[in-house]
């Protein structure tokens, strides 16, 4: 599992990676959130109703969920995973903090990997040139992001997102660290 504070770089470490790793697949979370220009149902997100999200959590069918800043919700659908487990790749999640430690709790072979920004002016300066969300939903993000990044030291291992062909090179060096120990056990 990857994990991290927004605008550190989680998305496009994994993107360069995976592009890399035919081996390696991303689950799509779900999400209430509203798409965005450019987005695809199934690809980006599976985007679902306030209802049909309750529903699916009421019958199980996610292996986390969260309600994140904005007070849209996201989760993994077991049935993401099982379908990457049965293409025969390796499932990489990208969570928030409070998903990955849900995640682990359930899971407690899972490794987690917390990406890090190199500074938090660094952080900030991210989230403002994406320019995705409003400036009351970047301030809510940072304060977020501050809370989150004093949580670096309960993940496994943490990944400073100062260099981005470094960073995706220790990612992956990680991944396949948990590859060879996941097949070992096998």
């Amino acid at each position: 599992m990857v994990t991290g504070p927004s605008g550190a770089g989680k998305g496009t470490l994994i993107r360069r990676l995976v592009e890399r790793r035919p081996d390696l697949e991303v689950a799509v979370s779900a999400t209430t959130r509203p798409r965005r220009d450019g987005e695809t149902g199934g690809r980006h997100y599976h985007f679902l109703s306030g209802e049909e999200f309750e529903e699916r959590v009421a019958g199980g069918e996610f292996l986390e969920h969260v309600v994140f800043v904005s007070g849209h919700r996201y989760g993994t659908l077991n049935a993401e995973i099982e379908r990457i487990l049965a293409a025969g790749r390796s499932c990489i999640l990208e969570l928030e903090t409070a998903g990955a430690r849900r995640v682990k709790e359930l899971r407690p072979d899972a490794v987690t990997i917390f990406i890090a920004a190199p500074s938090f002016d660094e952080l900030e300066r991210r989230l403002r040139a994406r320019a995705t969300e409003s400036a009351g939903e970047i301030s809510e993000r940072l304060e977020l992001a501050r809370r989150q990044t004093l949580e670096k030291d309960e993940f496994d291992h943490i990944v400073v997102n100062d260099d981005l062909d470094r960073a995706v090179a220790e990612l992956g060096a990680l991944v396949d660290r948990v590859q060879v120990g996941t097949s070992a056990a096998s």
